[in-house]
């Protein structure tokens, strides 16, 4: 083995681990929403923690990249430190699946169709079929299936690579000299979690260790204590990823460590003292790329196995680990930056993150119009912090947005960055029209303005209607419903007509006398308020729309719904002027 082998080697590590980094992406890609929809089915119940945990990680075939999600959700508050504990075992056993597919290497046999099952053998026809998906198809899944597969097959040519790379090794006495170092159970233990460790992937460490089993020189013995280290090297990205979360977001980095830990020393101290006792005479057997994946199955099922019923005290190890501080309230993490890692669910809570702030503009602008019948500031005040709130949602959800924007990801998910991009604003703006409106409330009570009987009737009804589309427009939102959005803009018309025809009576009563110019100022910007809040119902009712059909023209979709011929519009637009017709004089 010379230096070129090294350089072979290398390269054969650096294609397996952006083979495996293409694959994850982009399985994660195709995955979408449903990954997020999946962590918000975690319950307390460790076992189905468990399986989604091993569900999710065999899908994105990423225990690290499951791990900093956790990390993340806990770190937001999305996820309490509980729900984790069963997920983290169940990426363990997930992560399985890599050694098996990877085992397939050590096929040795004549026969056509077993020849045919080694990876090194199909992956060139693989990655013949994903550049061909790849290149017909400009977006969608199948593009990203073509990914996945070209993904693969670097993946698998990374791992040929390897086991070129080290073949020399199976002639030279002293790498047999150094392989004897690792009869020492504790050395290999240490080799294992180091090699993991620095490689960020126990699935490439236990790549490279079936590479080496393929020279004939890797016995059970050996290899059963690299595995076992493997497992707490995994630990390191945990650590990392943790590093700046809050308590909770360390917790769970502790528990994956203690879990790993305390799997491994049990697993030491029951095989090893077993031996004492019973003679395991496979022990000295070579070992093949397929009894790895057998070793890393059963060593990892079994660790499961065994701290599953101690969830529980798992977690309370963890709060001894980093203790709980009285003095310091819990604080979260406004959408971890750590989500980004798997930005499907990171687009998920995003979309999450701007229902609450659709919901919490439309109760800001009710408190608000609550005012103008009876002022109170203490419900003034409450407006004045919500709309701060509004503020923040906008400006640290449109920096992850901006930031997901330029991640690989789903149509369906580019589509939803794009509607959260185009609403936040004026989700944000009606905030700031509710702070508009408190001022003409204050002004009303302290100056004592006392609207004529016609003029209160005529805002009640208008309120009604502003009311209205603000409900219709915040359920379409949340709901992602296509139908109740298409009927926000025939009720925004209503409410032009509406002001329109306040403005005109309001004109009429100033020339009887029976109105001040005084009290047609505040009117006039509360009438303003009030059409400028429709006006963003309408842009965020249209966004929706546009982005569910893909097309991009507000003007033109505008004239469309608002042309005499469209009977569904004029249906609508009648049936609210009738309801919110004003009282003739």
């Amino acid at each position: 083995m010379d230096i070129f082998s090294l350089f072979t080697l290398c390269g054969g590590i650096a294609f397996f681990l952006y083979g495996m980094s293409l694959m994850s992406s982009r399985l994660e890609k195709l995955a979408g929403g449903r990954l997020e929809q999946l962590l918000k089915k975690m319950t307390s119940n460790p076992l189905k923690g468990l399986l989604l945990g091993a569900g999710i990680t065999i899908a994105i075939q990423s225990s690290g990249a499951v791990t900093v999600m956790l990390v993340g959700l806990v770190n937001s508050g999305i996820m309490e430190l509980g729900q984790t504990i069963g997920v983290i075992m169940g990426s363990n056993v997930g992560t399985t699946l890599t050694a098996w597919i990877l085992s397939l290497s050590g096929i040795d046999s004549n026969s056509f169709w077993l020849q045919l099952l080694k990876p090194e053998n199909f992956a060139p026809l693989v990655a013949l079929a994903g550049v061909i998906l790849r290149t017909v198809n400009k977006g969608g899944r199948r593009r990203s299936a073509g990914s996945i597969m070209v993904g693969f097959a670097i993946l698998m040519y990374g791992t040929t690579m390897m086991k070129n790379a080290v073949s020399p090794l199976a002639d030279m006495p002293e790498f047999t000299s150094i392989l004897t170092a690792f009869t020492n159970p504790f050395i290999g233990v240490a080799v294992g979690a180091v090699l993991t460790a620095l490689l960020h992937s126990s699935a490439a460490s236990v790549g490279i260790l079936q590479a080496l089993s393929m020279t004939g020189g890797i016995t059970y013995g050996m290899a059963l204590p690299i595995i076992m280290g493997q497992n707490i090297g995994t630990c390191m990205t945990a650590l990392l990823s943790s590093v700046g979360g809050n308590r909770n977001a360390r917790r769970v980095s502790v528990i994956h460590i203690s879990f790993n830990l305390i799997g491994t020393t049990v697993g030491l101290l029951l095989f090893y003292g077993a031996g004492l006792f019973v003679e395991f005479t496979f022990m000295e057997r070579l070992i093949h790329p397929t009894g790895i994946a057998v070793v890393h199955s059963i060593f990892n099922i079994a660790t499961t196995a065994l701290l599953l019923p101690f969830s529980k005290q798992l977690e309370r190890l963890a709060f001894l680990v980093v203790k709980e501080d009285s003095q310091e309230k819990p604080e979260y993490t406004f959408l971890d930056s750590r989500l980004l890692a798997t930005p499907s669910v990171a687009i998920a809570e995003c979309g999450n993150k701007t229902v609450e702030m659709a919901e919490l503009a439309k109760a800001t602008i009710l408190q608000a119009m609550s005012l103008l019948g009876t002022y109170d500031e203490k419900v003034a005040e409450q407006v004045r912090e919500n709309e701060d709130r509004l503020d923040m949602y906008e400006d640290r959800l449109g920096t992850i947005l901006v930031q997901l924007g330029s991640k690989s990801a789903s149509d369906e998910d580019s589509r939803n960055v794009s509607k959260q991009l185009h609403t936040i604003g004026d989700f944000e703006r009606i905030g700031d029209h509710a702070l508009n409106l408190v001022g003409t409330a204050q002004e009303i009570y302290e100056k004592e303005i006392q609207f004529s009987g016609q003029a209160a009737g005529e805002l009640s009804n208008l309120l009604a209607a502003l009311t209205e589309i603000l409900d219709v427009t915040t359920r379409a939102f949340a709901e992602n419903d296509l139908e109740l959005a298409v009927k926000v803009e025939p009720l925004e018309q209503v409410i032009d007509y509406l002001i329109t025809d306040i403005k005109s009576n309001h004109i009429s009563r100033l020339q009887k006398g029976d109105c001040t110019i005084e009290m047609g100022f505040v009117l006039s910007d509360l009438l303003t308020n009030c059409e400028r809040v429709s006006d963003h119902c309408s842009n965020i009712a249209v966004a929706q729309i546009e982005t569910a059909q893909n097309a991009y023209q507000a003007h033109e979709y505008l004239n469309g719904v608002k042309n005499a011929g469209n009977a569904a519009f004029q249906s609508a637009f009648d049936a609210y002027m009738a309801r919110y017709q004003l009282a003739k004089k």
